[in-house]
């Protein structure tokens, strides 16, 4: 689960897409989509080279030029699989420099890396054995051997079952889905990786993806581990700890001796600061060696100067995931200067979480808040400039359009201030002199997290309007480093207004929304109900689509009758791009993800 986009961002069986393409339809001018986006656009989804379930970076002209990218958010971290740098900036930069077994395209199709490996192989159902074999002669880009050991690592630090000498996790990896169901994983030979489990998981071809793959021997150098795959999650523990303490700590920033490429880019500076990184071409890649020479990815926040940058020629490609109709405006208004614009929704959605271990403890402080929130009034003013089509999400387990979305919230948001100051009214909560009601000395007053985003600023100003007339008051707390200064994970909010990025992969949302104690390691709201578990733990063992849709859509009505989670929109990504013959962004993995052939634009 990655947290998004300065959103949160963060992750939903296998193998099945999302209906979440670029829309078509009527556009104002013949030739674009109601989102505003060239036809064309839909198109630059696909790989060039995509072949039915295989990827491959396409053969592109060499191109001795250098693009300049704008993102929303910066890079912070090259391990991005720890609480405190989960986010899909940095999962931006890793799709270019980083391999794994996964690939998605534009349609967020599941696709096999088959520029590095041969095959994920179902070799077993009972038990559920799947076996990896790795391309001969792929190489990080120090020249050490990409190979069985790194995707070892890649489970013995994501398993939740290697314990220090505490008894404690030695591995604080953000997320155990899928992991911690291998009982046993074997280097059968050096490019050949089996993993055995303990139950069905469905969605297998989610874990082991880029992000989760660190180079093993850096690791063993730096902590005199002679062979990671001799280390089992039992052994010992003070070696457990040992690896644990570099896993956790040493791979954040970055560090050109320790953090080495397997991708078709590298990373050759970073500029904290600015938080803006410098690619160029890996040599060692065993892929395609097209695309632009060097990739420059700056941070900008401010999304409508993101939109006039393009415009000036100081950045080639703007790709936001945070919607801005002043900014979409300025895009599609490009075209004569040989700008394209594209929209298209994400594996995203953009919610409101209720903090239990604050006053949201009262579950009918919960139900009224949720009855006081119009968010058709928010996608209307905010979304639909960019998305025609916009509305509301009534689901937190599925996006619409998918099998299994029911609208759960309809019935429980949106209600009105007379329906949320009954609420409180049944409830013992008095009205004071100020307009704001009360109880037991609490007034129902709190404050609305986020980071630096203009888009959810506005957000909450149109929530705090909504809220006061209703008896509650709701203030704004804006935080540039709310998503990654740590305040998020550690449960410091009130209500926290951000998003989960998924992977179409709803294994992931687990971790999410389980009880803390049972494994829930991204439920920083403390939510915990037996039901969401047991429906949870049911679906991602289920051996048949059919029974694990069933079981979602109980984990997603359990969570909707908390009034816990307030799913606000899918959110549109939007993208526009000039010099480059293709560009897509992608939902999960930003606009990188095919960089590597991309063209120039003659």
């Amino acid at each position: 689960m990655r947290k998004s986009k300065a959103v949160s961002a963060l992750s939903l069986v296998a193998g099945s897409a999302l209906l979440l393409t670029a829309c078509g339809g009527g556009g104002d001018s013949g030739n674009s989509d109601k989102n505003g986006s060239s036809n064309d656009v839909k198109q630059m989804a696909v790989g060039k080279a995509e072949s039915g379930d295989l990827f491959k970076l396409a053969e592109a002209p060499a191109w001795d030029g250098t693009i300049t990218v704008g993102i929303d958010d910066g890079y912070s971290a090259y391990n991005n699989q720890l609480p405190d740098t989960n986010t899909s900036y940095n999962n931006y930069i890793s799709t270019a420099i980083l391999s794994g077994t996964l690939k998605l395209d534009g349609n967020n199709k599941v696709l096999l890396n088959n520029d590095v490996f041969d095959s994920w192989t179902v070799t077993s159902k009972d038990p559920q054995v799947i076996t990896y074999k790795i391309k001969p002669n792929v190489k990080w880009s120090d020249g050490a051997a990409y190979d069985c050991k790194d995707l070892y690592l890649a489970w013995l630090s994501q398993s939740g079952k290697a314990m220090g000498p505490d008894g404690k996790a030695a591995f604080n990896a953000v997320s155990t889905n899928g992991y911690s169901l291998i009982d046993k994983a074997v280097c059968k030979d050096n490019l050949t990786f089996e993993t055995t489990y303990s139950a069905p998981y469905l969605d297998y071809k989610g874990i082991f993806n880029a992000p989760a793959i660190m180079p093993a021997h850096i690791l063993e150098a730096k902590t005199g581990i002679a062979d990671i795959t001799k280390l089992e999650p039992t052994g010992d523990a003070a070696q457990l700890k040992k690896a644990g303490e570099f896993w956790n700590t040493a791979w954040k920033g970055f560090k050109a001796d320790i953090m080495p490429s397997s991708g078709p880019y590298k990373i050759t500076s970073f500029d904290a600061n600015q938080k803006s990184v410098v690619l160029e071409k890996n040599p060692l890649w065993i892929g395609a060696k097209g695309g632009p020479a060097k990739i420059v990815v700056r941070t900008m926040e401010d999304t409508k100067a993101m939109a006039t940058a393009l415009q000036n020629g100081e950045i080639d490609v703007a790709a936001s995931t945070q919607p801005d109709a002043t900014a979409a405006g300025t895009m599609k208004s490009l075209a004569s200067q040989g700008v394209t614009y594209g929209s298209a929704p994400q594996l995203t959605y953009e919610h409101l979480d209720l903090n239990y271990k604050r006053m949201f403890s009262d579950k009918d402080l919960r139900k009224a808040f949720f009855e006081s929130v119009n968010r058709k009034e928010v996608v209307d003013k905010l979304l639909k400039p960019v998305q025609s089509d916009a509305e509301p999400l009534n689901s937190i387990n599925f996006f619409q359009g998918e099998p299994g979305y029911t609208d759960l919230y309809s019935s429980k948001a949106g209600l009105g201030a007379e329906a949320a100051a009954k609420t409180l009214t049944d409830a013992g909560w008095t009205k004071g002199a100020d307009g704001i009601f009360a109880k037991n000395g609490v007034r129902a007053s709190f404050k609305i997290a986020h980071n630096q985003n203009a888009r959810r600023t506005q957000t909450v100003e149109i929530i705090i309007s909504q809220a006061k007339a209703a008896g509650i008051e709701v203030k704004d707390e804006t935080d540039a480093n709310f998503l990654k200064g740590g305040r998020l994970a550690a449960g410091d909010y009130d209500v926290a207004l951000f998003g989960w990025s998924a992977q179409p992969f709803k294994a992931e949302q687990r971790t999410i929304y389980i009880c803390p104690d049972k494994g829930g390691n991204q439920n920083y709201q403390s939510l915990c109900d037996p039901k969401i578990d047991e429906s949870f733990n049911r679906a991602i063992k289920a051996t048949d689509e059919q029974t694990k849709v069933k079981d979602y859509q109980e984990a997603d009505k359990a969570i909707a009758d908390q009034y816990a989670t307030l799913p606000l929109f899918a959110t549109p990504s939007m993208w526009a791009w000039k010099g480059i013959d293709r560009v897509y962004m992608q939902s999960y993995d930003g606009v990188l993800w095919n960089a590597g052939e991309w063209a120039q634009k003659k």
